[in-house]
């Protein structure tokens, strides 16, 4: 963990934002359900649904709902498709000053986000969720795959000489100077999950852990292939591996704190995508 920047902006709008794919017999409860608490907690927010090229009503779905949850908004991806590049469409449409992805199937529990924009109120940069601090949990994990996880986090924590126990978990908490300072993204699938939090740390953002809570989703189908994406995983990790050790720092954030990174001029977004913007 590092230290919180010094001094502490004040966040205005928190984007959440929500990678979806044939996840019609989930999404409207997941959205409905962030919604309320967010509203409850009095954080502002927008919600940003990606619809990752579903054959089923997801699409319908959210566009129902928009007719009762004015924050929503939906963003259709015509292709190539891919969790990490869904991720990053929503990226780069975001209007908040800080996001948190999270996962469309109701895994993620509403109220750690609240918990999350708090602390990056604090003043930190990035917030990790782990479900393996005294506190978090998970429930119904396969027994497999939660052997897999452990092994893989502890390869990662190894790796780069980190405490953070919990890397490949998607639901973690950044201010949009991180997300700027990270570019490019590249992984186009799940291993955009140990990506971003890896460059953020190796890039000198600060950042804290907290617990959080997962469960397994009740409805509709895993879209993590563990076969397929075991290469993409490695890929991506020995990229920003050798980041951190043969770059010489060519990547961190300047020493002058986060008001001396430069946005850019704002990105474009794709042409084959589709927003459905709030009124």
């Amino acid at each position: 963990m590092s230290d919180p920047s010094d001094p502490v902006d004040q966040l205005e709008l928190l984007s959440v934002v929500i990678p979806a794919r044939d996840e019609e017999s989930c999404i409207a409860s997941t959205v409905e359900h962030l919604h309320v608490e967010l509203r409850l907690r009095e954080v502002p927010h927008e919600i940003l649904v990606v619809d990752d090229g579903s054959s089923d009503r997801t699409w319908d779905a959210l566009h129902d709902l928009r007719a009762r949850i004015p924050t929503l908004r939906p963003i259709r991806s015509h292709g190539p498709h891919g969790f990490g590049r869904a991720i990053i469409l929503g990226l780069n449409a975001m209007q908040g000053d800080a996001v948190v992805i999270m996962m469309a199937d109701e895994s993620d529990d509403v109220r750690d986000v609240v918990s999350y924009w708090k602390l990056l109120n604090q003043g930190y940069e990035c917030v990790f969720g782990s479900r393996f601090l005294k506190g978090g949990g998970v429930i119904d994990y396969p027994r497999f795959k939660l052997i897999l996880n452990r092994l893989a986090n502890h390869f990662l924590q190894v790796l780069f000489r980190i405490k953070l126990n919990d890397t490949t978990n998607a639901f973690k908490a950044y201010r949009k100077i991180v997300i700027d300072g990270c570019r490019p993204l590249i992984s186009p699938h799940f291993n955009l999950t140990v990506e971003l939090p890896l460059k953020a740390i190796v890039r000198g953002y600060s950042w804290t852990t907290m617990p959080i809570t997962w469960r397994n989703r009740r409805t509709g189908t895993p879209k993590l292939k563990i076969r397929e994406m075991g290469s993409r995983y490695l890929f991506s990790c020995l990229y920003v591996w050798l980041e951190k050790y043969f770059s010489a720092g060519d990547y961190r954030r300047p020493a002058a704190g986060p008001h001396s990174i430069d946005d850019g001029p704002p990105q474009r977004q794709p042409e084959n995508s589709e927003i459905v913007r709030n009124r």
